[in-house]
């Protein structure tokens, strides 16, 4: 992995937290807005959109709309240079996407049993044109047909989804995420046979997700012999998976012309850019800049989006109590899938309650706030906030670093939508 350190420029959000975070305060108290709020800031937004459009080196980038949930922002992102398609992750949400005339591609970015929305797909004549299914196994091949049969539908866009994680020791190492069983080169070509020898089917695509490269830190504060490992590790997993994955394409190519080869994510752009064989790198949370990636030392996003909660309580001097805040990020419980209090500074979680359904109790410099105060959170990720809140704030500054509520927009949830 590259051993670049962010440039202080990337740092300019956070460099002055109250300016920052303080204009955000003001801004969404001047429009009356009520907790749970969203604030997107959109010079910061424009900042990552940039550099993630720098990172992958003239590869065009695919959004996924699971990280970002906000239909207005996808809009935008993909009107912009460099932006191109969705990874989507539900097919009734892709189906829903595609009825929008910005987009016109979607990948599934997993495979899907739920039948009423594929036969709603499949009944579909435009997104039938602009949505392509995610397969690693005939058996979901099977199913779409148990829906409707070849003969009595129009063929089905699907592409194969192949296990980027590096295994080793016959297996015994694994490190990624558990996907796809599609694993080795006879594993893809007997794949793609098997679609290409029955009808109903058009092979467009191939994907693969490496998740121990993009979702995985490599420069935590004080954990240098991890991040030293953890480097190693993606050094090794890159260079086995470019192997891997030029020959797989080249196998699949022998069955079908492929239109795309996604792969990649956030943390994984630089080096799946080197990727001859991939034509398209999947992006999502480094939108919105979620604290987890504070904790890569290649990049550094802005931290575009941020939401309020009310303090509601002050159960003791010592404690301050706000209403809602348990929006945990997926991934193995611990405390960096928790939202991270960032204004007013020197707050933290109580041990006992951590981030609750219903309330989260905070500790520290808890002095001057008092019931009708407002807490700013960073999310972990970037889709969980969506879920949780039905519209956001879209921020912008002037010049002189003042904030403004220039436009509210609905997430999925405030459309009336609820996908997983």
């Amino acid at each position: 992995m590259s051993a670049e350190i962010p440039e202080p420029s990337q740092r300019r959000y956070i460099s002055d937290p109250a300016q920052y975070w303080g204009g955000i305060e003001d801004a969404i108290a001047r429009a009356g807005l009520d907790a749970p709020v969203l604030a997107l800031d959109l010079g910061a937004l424009e900042h990552n959109i940039t550099d993630l459009r720098r990172r992958a080196s003239g590869v065009p980038i695919r959004v996924a709309s699971k990280s970002v949930r906000i239909r207005s922002v996808l809009a935008d992102v993909l009107s912009r240079e460099g932006y191109a398609g969705v990874l989507a992750f539900d097919v009734a949400e892709a189906r829903w996407l595609a009825s929008s005339s910005s987009v016109s591609d979607v990948l599934l970015g997993y495979p899907s049993a739920r039948r009423q929305a594929i036969a709603e797909l499949l009944s579909d004549e435009i997104a039938l044109e602009r949505v392509t299914l995610l397969i690693d196994d005939v058996a979901q091949l099977d199913l779409i047909d148990s829906v409707a049969a070849p003969d009595r539908r129009r063929p089905l866009r699907v592409a194969i989804d192949l296990d980027a994680s590096l295994r080793a020791l016959g297996g015994l190492l694994h490190l990624g995420v558990r996907r796809s069983p599609v694993h080795g080169l006879d594993q893809i070509r007997q794949l793609a046979q098997q679609i290409t020898d029955r009808g109903g089917f058009n092979l467009v695509g191939v994907m693969s997700y490496e998740a121990q490269v993009a979702g995985v830190g490599n420069g935590a504060p004080g954990k240098t012999l991890m991040n030293t490992a953890v480097r190693a590790m993606q050094t090794i997993s890159m260079t086995e998976l470019r192997h891997r994955r030029g020959k797989a394409i080249a196998a699949v190519r022998e069955y079908a012309d492929l239109e795309f080869v996604n792969a990649g994510g956030t943390g994984s752009l630089e080096e799946t850019a080197k990727d001859a064989a991939v034509t398209d790198i999947a992006v999502g949370s480094g939108l919105l800049g979620g604290h987890l990636f504070d904790t890569y030392r290649h990049f550094q996003p802005a931290p575009a989006l941020s939401f309020g909660l009310d303090v509601v309580r002050r159960p003791s001097p010592d404690y301050a109590t706000c209403l809602g805040g348990g929006w945990v990020a997926s991934g193995p419980p611990g405390e960096d899938r928790l939202p991270k209090p960032v204004w007013p500074e020197g707050l933290r979680y109580v041990p006992t309650e951590s981030a609750g359904e219903v309330q989260t109790p905070l500790q520290g410099d808890v002095t001057n706030l008092r019931v009708g105060s407002r807490v700013w959170f960073r999310h972990t990720k970037s889709g969980e906030v969506s879920e949780h809140a039905d519209r956001v704030a879209l921020i912008a500054r002037d010049s002189s670093g003042g904030a403004e509520v220039v436009d509210v927009v609905p997430t999925y949830r405030g459309e009336g939508k609820c996908f997983l």
